[in-house]
């Protein structure tokens, strides 16, 4: 008991002993401090704010992040997108030039206007997510766009991925690892390097290849422009013997005519 007694002891020093160290570290000069939250903004720090509460759970520093070239977050547990609050950070850093989100399991989606300010971007890294689809509009924003991660994603290439190749063409983008950027799904270019093979098979399903429902379309409509012009020729033909009747039946008339 005696044993148990003093372990707890212990544990009940050594969290004080943290509360205290939390407690005891001061609020950055120049910013405020309320629970769990840090804001910095507009206060014209030149350096990272050295004296931050252990106990920070949020911090703002969106002046000062305005100049900054270089974010990693990679490893983490972003959501299935981009939430709001990042998007509009990211948005912030208009100087911005390298930005890794990789190793990020829970990012299944990035909305296409996600980087719209961010056309300084340089590299961009959103390789072993749970990405599907990236928008080429995505791409488009960033001008300057040298070097993409893709790899690791579970991509589903459709015919709306050509407009995403032509984006990410050799001459303009370069992708790292690009043995391993690979389809996962349709079945038909699963394990296909998405920038190079797949790109061929897409080519031949979207804009050579027909399916079984391309070619029941065109004969439906083959039919029907037979159908149509079979009927159309045969009302051309009951108007021209119409006609012919009613000529003949008048010059008949008009001998019976000449004749009294």
């Amino acid at each position: 008991q005696s044993t148990l007694t003093g372990c707890c002891l212990r544990w009940v020093v050594l969290l004080l002993g943290i509360g205290g160290t939390a407690e005891g570290v001061s609020c950055p000069q120049g910013c405020t401090c309320e629970y769990l939250a840090v804001n910095c903004t507009g206060k014209g720090l030149a350096e990272f704010p050295a004296t931050i509460p252990l106990d920070t759970r949020q911090l703002i520093l969106l002046n000062f992040l305005s100049d900054l070239i270089y974010l990693d977050c990679s490893g983490n547990a972003l959501g299935q997108d981009l939430d709001f609050t990042f998007v509009s950070i990211i948005r912030l850093l208009g100087s911005l030039v390298v930005l890794k989100l990789s190793d990020n399991p829970g990012l299944v989606e990035i909305e296409k206007d996600s980087f719209a300010n961010n056309t300084w971007l340089r590299h961009l890294d959103v390789s072993r997510c749970s990405l599907t689809f990236l928008d080429a509009i995505t791409l488009r924003d960033l001008p300057n766009l040298r070097s993409l991660g893709l790899s690791g994603n579970p991509w589903f290439c459709n015919c709306s991925f050509m407009e995403l190749f032509k984006t990410c063409c050799p001459s303009c983008v370069s992708s790292a690892d690009s043995d391993n950027v690979t389809c996962y799904s349709p079945a038909f270019v699963h394990d296909l390097k998405m920038l190079e093979e797949a790109q061929e098979q897409l080519n031949y399903k979207c804009f050579i290849h027909f399916d079984d429902q391309d070619y029941l379309f065109l004969g439906l409509v083959g039919f029907c422009i037979f159908s149509a012009g079979t009927v159309f020729a045969w009302l051309l033909g009951v108007c021209a013997a119409v006609y012919e009747f009613l000529t003949a039946s008048g010059d008949d008339e008009n001998e019976e005519d000449w004749d009294e």
